[in-house]
């Protein structure tokens, strides 16, 4: 089997797991022949510690917990995993199902372009979007100079 570049299956990881459930499962339903999978982690949802940096690049701190799920499934000898922001477990079960077929070679370039690529525009156009929305709501300050007194 072809190995399928780390950087690719970051990049659908990551769609996977910022995209609406709604739009996954819209997806999952023009998947013509669902596979049979099993789960080697059910769905489960615990805390993770967040952890940031003083001004972005300073010392690290713990900034706080947030809730996780994860799942880990099997398909046909591969293993998909998911980990989503959130407690939706449906959400982590069929992204980690995705992640199994993106895997494999023959589902690759079909569930890429079907799946990953709107997924992916979607989310960049939602994006695009609250950056107008913000910008709008931007704030100049400015300091005037009065002179000497």
């Amino acid at each position: 089997m072809n190995q399928i570049p780390i950087e690719n299956r970051q990049h659908w990881m990551s769609v996977l797991a910022r995209a609406p459930l709604a739009d996954i499962q819209a997806a999952w339903g023009t998947v013509s022949d669902k596979p049979e999978y099993t789960f080697l982690r059910q769905p489960e949802t615990g805390l993770v510690m967040i952890h940031a940096r003083t001004n972005g690049s300073g010392s690290p701190f713990s900034m706080g917990e947030m809730t996780l799920t994860r799942c880990a499934v099997t398909i046909n000898n591969t293993v998909g995993h998911a980990y989503i922001a959130g407690r939706d477990k449906h959400h982590a079960e069929l992204a980690a199902v995705f992640d199994g077929l993106l895997q494999d070679p023959t589902h690759n370039a079909l569930l890429t372009e079907t799946v990953i690529a709107p997924l992916e525009k979607k989310l960049t156009e939602q994006q695009q979007i609250k950056a107008k929305q913000v910008a709008s709501t931007r704030v100049d300050f400015f300091t005037m100079v009065r002179g000497e007194d």
